[in-house]
């Protein structure tokens, strides 16, 4: 019982002295701006911020745009989203967003992060009922996720020893008959 003491006080430790970068975003998009009201809409974006390497374009923008009276969005109503490094560490991207399987409502793009960091995010809604601006900010991070080849390197010591353990079990039973 008393060994549980040292060990747990140990795994807090570790975990306290965590480099915040571990923490980093890995995972389904999320809101960076929720249900803003502005002018004759209200505006969702959403973001899975991944910087890439290769010059794809990793990171995603989903933009949510309803009337403020929850009226549907006029048909010539459109996104345009531009990013920027902070600190003009890069070049800026932007883009029109487009519709979602035909719902103005979602609308999507994805521009290229090419760095981990700070982005500034400047989405503008425009279209008859007239445009706005919404300026957000990000934190660009490189996709944690292994690509599917390593998944076989990383399975392979657990199938070695479930093999070696299904080959000691076999054996018991044998000496046991």
């Amino acid at each position: 019982m008393t060994a549980r003491g040292p060990a747990a006080l140990a795994g807090v430790l570790m975990l306290a002295m965590t480099p915040t970068g571990a923490f980093a975003h890995e995972g389904p998009p999320f809101p960076i701006v929720s249900d803003r009201a502005t002018g004759p809409y209200v505006v969702s974006i959403w973001t899975d911020p991944d910087t890439t390497d290769d010059g794809t374009p990793g990171g995603q923008f989903w933009v949510v745009v309803h009337g403020a009276d929850g009226a549907r969005v006029p048909t010539d109503t459109h996104a345009t989203v531009s990013i920027a490094p902070r600190g003009g560490a890069g070049p800026a991207q932007a883009g029109r967003a487009e519709p979602v399987d035909g719902d103005l409502s979602r609308q999507f793009i994805a521009l290229i992060m090419d760095h981990e960091g700070p982005y500034d995010v400047r989405v503008v809604v425009d279209g008859t009922l007239g445009p706005v601006t919404i300026e957000a900010d990000v934190e660009a991070t490189y996709d944690a996720r292994p690509a599917p080849a390593l998944l076989i390197l990383y399975a392979a010591p657990f199938v070695l020893i479930g093999a070696l353990w299904i080959k000691a079990l076999l054996r018991r039973r044998g000496t046991a008959s």
